[in-house]
Parts: C-alpha cells; sequence; structure tokens
C-alpha cells in the first residue's frame, strides 16, 4: 500500500461477469424498473383510496420509499460500473454510497420495528386501537424511523470522512463502510469498535421491540379462538415474511462484510451482497 492518496476504487467482483456484463446490465436494469414500478404502484393506489389511509398501510408507504431510496442508491451504480472498461468508482461517490446503503438498511429494520408495534397494538389492544396509533402518532413514528438512522449512521460516519485513503481495491460491487476502513492510509481499528458499537444503537432496540410486540401477541392469542387466532395471524403474516426475508439478506451482508469469504464462489458472493436491496423491494410490495 503507497502513500499516494486514492482517488478512485477498483470494483473487483465485476471481473467475474465479464464475459456477459451487458447481459446482466439488462437484468439488473429489469429489477431496477421491476422495484420502480411495483412500489410506486403501491404507494399511489394507497395514496388514491381513502379508505387504505390506515396507520399500517402509510408504514408500507414508508417502507416502499425507503426501498426505492435504497435500490436508487445502488443498481444505477453498478449498471455503470458495468459498462465502464476499468471497474473504477470515484472516492467521493463510494463513501456518499456507503452513506446512502446503511442508512437505508437502517431505516428498513427501523420501519420494520414500527410496523411489529402496530401489529401489537391492533391485536392486543383493538378496541383502543385508533387512540393509541392517532394521526400525530403516525407521524412520530414515521419521522423516528427516518431520522434515527441518519443521525445515528451520520455520527459515526464523521469518523469515516476524516480518513485518506491509500488502498485502492474494493472487492465488491458497491462499497461498504468497513471496506472504507480496510482501505484508509493509517490504522483505524477504532472504527471497527465503534462500528460495533453502532449496530448495537441500530439493531438491538428494533430487535426489543419487535420480539416484545411477538411475546404480547403470542399471549393474547392464546386465548383467543381459533377463529380470532387464524385472523390474528393473517395480519401478522406480511409483516412477518417482510421482516424474515430482509433479516436473511442482512445477515448475509453482515457476515460477508465482518468475516473471510474467500473460500465462497465469488458468483454466490455477489448473489447474497445483493439480497438484501433487491428481494425485499420486489417481494414487499406483492
Amino acid at each position: 500500500m503507497d502513500n499516494t492518496t486514492a482517488l478512485t476504487f477498483t470494483m473487483t467482483a465485476y471481473a467475474v461477469m465479464e464475459n456477459y456484463k451487458h447481459w446482466m446490465f439488462t437484468v439488473f436494469l429489469l429489477l431496477y424498473l421491476i422495484i420502480i414500478i411495483l412500489n410506486i404502484v403501491l404507494i399511489t393506489v394507497i395514496h388514491q383510496n381513502k379508505d387504505l389511509h390506515q396507520p399500517m398501510n402509510v408504514f408500507s408507504c414508508m417502507l416502499s420509499i425507503n426501498e426505492i431510496y435504497g435500490s436508487t442508491a445502488l443498481l444505477p451504480s453498478v449498471m455503470a460500473v458495468l459498462l465502464s472498461e476499468t471497474y473504477e468508482i470515484s472516492v467521493k461517490w463510494c463513501m456518499a454510497q456507503v452513506y446512502f446503503l446503511h442508512t437505508y438498511a437502517s431505516a428498513e429494520f427501523c420501519i420494520l420495528a414500527v410496523m411489529g408495534y402496530d401489529r401489537y397494538v391492533a391485536i392486543c389492544y383493538p378496541l383502543y386501537y385508533h387512540s393509541i396509533i392517532s394521526n400525530s402518532k403516525v407521524v412520530k413514528l414515521v419521522a423516528l424511523a427516518g431520522v434515527y438512522p441518519i443521525v445515528v449512521f451520520g455520527s459515526f460516519y464523521s469518523l469515516t470522512m476524516q480518513l485518506g485513503f491509500c488502498g485502492k481495491v474494493m472487492p465488491k460491487l458497491y462499497c461498504v463502510n468497513m471496506e472504507l476502513v480496510k482501505n484508509s492510509c493509517s490504522p483505524a481499528s477504532y472504527i471497527s469498535i465503534v462500528g460495533l458499537v453502532l449496530v448495537l444503537f441500530l439493531v438491538v432496540p428494533q430487535v426489543l421491540m419487535i420480539v416484545f410486540s411477538y411475546v404480547q401477541i403470542s399471549r393474547v392469542c392464546m386465548k383467543l379462538s381459533r377463529e380470532s387466532q387464524y385472523n390474528a395471524l393473517k395480519t401478522c403474516i406480511p409483516h412477518l415474511l417482510s421482516l424474515i426475508n430482509y433479516t436473511i439478506g442482512s445477515f448475509f451482508e453482515i457476515i460477508q462484510t465482518r468475516f473471510n469469504m474467500s473460500h465462497v464462489a465469488v458468483e454466490a458472493r455477489i448473489f447474497l451482497s445483493l439480497y438484501f436491496i433487491i428481494l425485499p423491494p420486489i417481494a414487499n410490495p406483492v
């Protein structure tokens, strides 16, 4: 590693797709268009139908907006790099991409936690639902889910912005904070430690809210009739599927970022790294 500050990073994962990069460009373009169309249709249908102006649907709209934000931060960039000859990305855009993708991922989990809380109130306190989940409460929850990741990750990201980069290789299709730290000119192990603490703030509160919500839902359902249990399950299934789908994708990404995955085929690593940004935005509106 030399002492020259890097102006670009070479995205080495793209070399695997060299022989079929135009086909992959078409695939990514179609996926991006599907994500945009599905989520815009969902938002439009809910917006135009007043009967659908319920808190859960408002949260679903916010989830769709966040997924448009996340996919737009990644897929156009992936397509642009695919068509380039050098597979390079500027350091400035790489750092911006890190911010966009991390705030997308954090906001997604926050929104899913809020949706879990909404299901808890709907099932455990159905008679008081509209007084508890009032319009003002919905606004506050939406604001919290949107602002919390920006503030928490932004405070951590300010440390990364102070780094200089001597390394010029990014072994992924997109930039992540851990790889930026590895490419820094000086040891920055403290950022990795702070990053682990950050994960606690961006994951633990949401996990606790989701676990609490579903424990309470389970307790209430045990006292209900079979038909009421079925209705409660039907109410929770869409949220549970979205939560499980996103958790699987996030787990794949965290494992790849934190551990050596060189023994896994590059094609498999590429698929797993894109799971959290492609599969949830397609599956959730459906």
